[in-house]
C-alpha cells in the first residue's frame, strides 16, 4: 500500500471522528505527496503493441550499390510485379489474386498483406462468392486443404476464385470449414529476398550450432530445411531451402514460378501445365509466359517469372526506426530484453552473405532477425500440413525485419496484435516455450520497451 493510499484509507475509516482542521491537513499531505510522485498514481500498466509505425515506408527500393543495368533489371521487374494480368495473359481459370503487388503491397511493393482486402473487390469483379474468411478488413489469404475426401493428406492450395465465362465452380470452403480441413496463409514480405538467397548454408549452420548449451536449456533446436526430394525441386541437391512459411523454396526464381503459376493461375518455364485443365477454360497458349526468344533488348527477352525474381533479388531490405516507438532509449533497452528472454536464439539479428556475381549484395551484413530454420512451434501454431521435409507444426523462423510496418501476424494472419502473436509462440511442444515464459515474467515497463523495439524493425 502507498502512502497516499494509507492516507485515503484512513480518511475513511475516521471520517465520523476527524475534525475539519485534521481533514484538511491529511488532504495537504495527499495533494504533497502525488506532487512528489510526479503526479503519477501508480495504477496497474499493461504492457501495449504500439501499432503500425507510421512515417515513410522505408522500404520498396533498391539495394544500394547496384550497376546501372541492374537498376534497369529492377525498374522492369517492378513494373512486371505491378501488372494486373487479364484472362488473356493466363489469368486463371483458378487464381486468388491477379497481381504479385496486390498480395504484397504494405507498406510498399514487396511487403506484405495490406488492408482494406483487395480480394473482396476482385471477386465481385469476377462474379464470384467471397469465402466466409475472407473480409474486407482482414488479411489476403490463400486456402489449403489438410486432407482429400479419401483421407490421404493435401497440403495443397485451393484457390479462392475462377475465371468469368468459365464453366467451373469455386471449392466448396463452407463444407470444408465444417470439417475443420481448411488452414490459411497470408504473404510473406519479400524485402531484402536478395540477400537472404545469397547467406551461404554453411553459416545458416554455423549459426545453429552457435550457443548450443544456452539453446538446450530454452528447449530450443532448429534445423535447416533441405530439400530431399519433393515435388517441383531436385532431389539430388540436398541444399538448404529457405523461403516461404516452411522455408519451402530454394530460389526467388523457383519461388517466383511457383506463385505465379499457384497463385494467379499462370503457367510459365518452371511450372508448364495448368492446374486446371478443363479444356473451355484455356484461354491462352500454355505455358502462358516464357522467355521471347524475338527480344529485341535483354529486358524485352525476360519471362514474368525471371522479372518478379529480379526484382525481388534487388530489393532493399526494410530501414528500421531508431526512435520510433517509445524513443531511442526505450528501443535500446528493447532490444537487450529482447535477447535476455533469449528470442534472438531463433531470431538470429544478423547473418553474412558470401561471395556473389552482383557486387551489391557480395559480403553484407544481413539485419533479418531469422536463423532461416524450421522449428517445432506448438499445437496453437500447427497446421498440419507437410510440404517437402516440413512437418505439420514447423515453420520457418519468420524475418522480423519491416515487422513495424506489418498490419497482420502470424502465418494466417490471426491477429494484428503483436502480444497475441507472441503468445500463440507459446504453447504445448514449441521450441519457443520456455522464452515466452521469460516473456511473460518481464515487468510491464520492459516488455513495452520489447514491443516498442519489435516495432522499429
Amino acid at each position: 500500500m502507498t502512502n497516499i493510499e494509507r492516507i485515503i484509507e484512513t480518511l475513511r475509516a475516521k471520517r465520523t471522528k476527524l475534525t475539519k482542521r485534521r481533514k484538511l491537513i491529511l488532504v495537504v499531505a495527499i495533494v504533497l505527496l502525488f506532487a512528489a510522485s510526479g503526479g503519477i498514481i501508480h495504477a496497474k500498466f499493461s504492457a501495449q503493441d504500439p501499432g503500425v509505425r507510421g512515417g515513410p515506408p522505408g522500404a520498396g527500393g533498391p539495394i544500394d550499390g547496384l550497376a546501372t543495368s541492374q537498376t534497369n533489371f529492377f525498374n522492369d521487374g517492378l513494373d512486371a510485379f505491378n501488372e494486373a494480368e487479364g484472362i488473356g495473359d493466363g489469368l486463371g481459370p483458378r487464381f486468388n489474386f491477379d497481381s504479385c503487388v496486390g498480395c504484397h503491397s504494405q507498406p510498399a511493393p514487396g511487403g506484405s498483406s495490406p488492408a482494406p482486402n483487395p480480394q473482396v473487390a476482385l471477386a465481385a469483379a469476377f462474379g464470384n462468392v467471397v469465402p466466409s474468411f475472407i473480409n474486407l478488413n482482414g488479411p489476403i489469404r490463400e486456402a489449403r486443404f489438410k486432407y482429400k475426401p479419401d483421407g490421404t493428406r493435401d497440403g495443397g492450395v485451393h484457390n479462392l476464385f475462377v475465371i468469368s465465362g468459365c464453366n467451373i465452380a469455386q471449392p466448396d470452403f463452407a463444407a470444408q470449414l465444417a470439417r475443420n480441413n481448411v488452414i490459411f496463409r497470408i504473404p510473406t514480405p519479400v524485402f531484402g529476398a536478395g540477400l537472404i538467397e545469397q547467406i551461404p548454408d554453411a553459416a545458416i549452420v554455423a549459426n545453429l550450432g552457435a550457443n548450443a548449451d544456452k539453446k538446450a536449456a530454452l528447449g530450443i533446436a532448429g534445423r535447416p530445411h533441405r530439400i530431399s526430394g519433393s515435388p517441383n525441386t531436385n532431389g539430388n541437391d540436398g541444399t538448404i531451402a529457405r523461403f516461404g512459411w516452411k522455408a519451402q523454396n530454394k530460389s526467388l526464381l523457383l519461388f517466383s514460378g511457383e506463385a505465379y503459376n499457384v497463385e494467379m493461375g499462370i503457367t510459365n518455364e518452371l511450372f508448364q501445365t495448368e492446374r486446371d485443365e478443363t479444356p473451355e477454360c484455356q484461354v491462352a497458349t500454355v505455358p502462358n509466359n516464357v522467355t521471347n526468344t524475338d527480344g529485341v533488348t535483354g529486358l524485352d527477352t525476360l519471362s514474368d517469372i525471371e522479372k518478379f525474381s529480379l526484382f525481388m533479388r534487388f530489393l532493399a531490405p526494410p530501414m528500421p526506426s531508431s526512435d520510433t516507438p517509445g524513443g531511442a532509449d526505450s528501443i535500446f533497452r528493447g532490444g537487450q530484453a529482447f535477447e535476455a528472454a533469449g528470442c534472438a536464439y531463433c531470431h538470429t539479428p544478423m547473418l553474412k552473405t558470401g561471395n556473389s556475381s552482383v557486387a551489391a549484395l557480395r559480403d553484407q551484413e544481413v539485419k533479418l532477425f531469422s536463423d532461416l530454420a524450421l522449428h517445432q512451434m506448438g499445437k496453437d501454431l500447427a497446421d498440419g500440413i507437410i510440404q517437402g521435409e516440413a512437418q505439420g507444426d514447423e515453420f520457418r523462423t519468420a524475418p522480423l525485419w519491416g515487422l513495424g510496418q506489418r498490419i497482420f501476424f502470424l502465418h494466417d494472419g490471426r491477429t494484428k496484435d503483436l502480444v497475441e502473436a507472441i503468445q500463440a509462440h507459446g504453447s504445448g511442444s514449441s521450441e519457443a516455450k520456455k522464452v515466452i515464459k521469460n516473456f511473460n515474467a518481464l515487468d510491464e515497463g520492459a516488455k513495452q520497451d520489447l514491443l516498442n523495439f519489435l516495432r522499429s524493425l
